[in-house]
């Protein structure tokens, strides 16, 4: 793992955030067995070297059914973000990930985890990518048909707290995918190892 960090650092497109010190923020443990895939690490995750460290991670945690410890030092989940560092804030919210960055790495990383059964698609950045031509006309209709993509993927709408209004519009997501999504980590997770 330490020479795809190496190599992540010495790419041309990451090279102002080694010159800043800053390293990519990403998971690929051997023993993942679970896959999640966002967008980028906000701020504060690259700040604090630790992903999810916000109240979007509280609320995915909570989503999935499992504790911090499980989702930090378990061994049992990789993250592979579409960039593994902050792209900056634009006008509303931050920026995209940057074009081609998980052509060059998502591939290679997740060979280094032959376990995974579940890949978590949270966002349409992620959903398009993975899913390409499946992708549906936009992120509700394809988080709403998560079965379609089942065993393999699982699209989520981002836990973003401004995501609220969309919740409160699509009951479905509380109702029928949070049980089944918690249902199936728990199942992955506690498979012997």
């Amino acid at each position: 793992m330490d020479k795809i960090t190496q190599a992540i650092m010495q790419d041309e497109q990451n090279k102002q955030y080694t010159l800043d010190g800053i390293k990519p923020l990403y998971s690929a443990p051997r023993t993942a067995r679970i896959v999640i895939v966002g967008q980028a690490p906000g701020i504060v995750a690259q700040e604090t070297r630790l992903f999810w460290n916000d109240r979007s991670g509280v609320r995915l945690r909570d989503w999935m059914g499992v504790d911090d410890e499980t989702f930090y030092h378990s061994g049992l989940f990789g993250i592979i973000p579409m960039d593994f560092y902050y792209p900056g804030k634009g006008k509303s919210g931050d920026l995209p990930p940057r074009k081609g960055f998980a052509e060059k790495w998502h591939a290679l990383l997740l060979e280094q985890m032959p376990d995974v059964q579940l890949i978590i698609l949270v966002g349409a950045y992620a959903q398009k990518y993975y899913l390409k031509d499946n992708f549906k006309k936009n992120l509700t209709e394809t988080v709403h048909h998560f079965e379609d993509y089942l065993p393999n993927y699982l699209p989520l709408v981002h836990p973003s707290p401004r995501n609220q209004m969309w919740m409160k519009k699509n009951p479905w997501f509380e109702e029928d995918l949070l049980p089944i999504l918690k249902e199936k980590v728990a199942s992955i997770l506690s498979q012997p190892s």
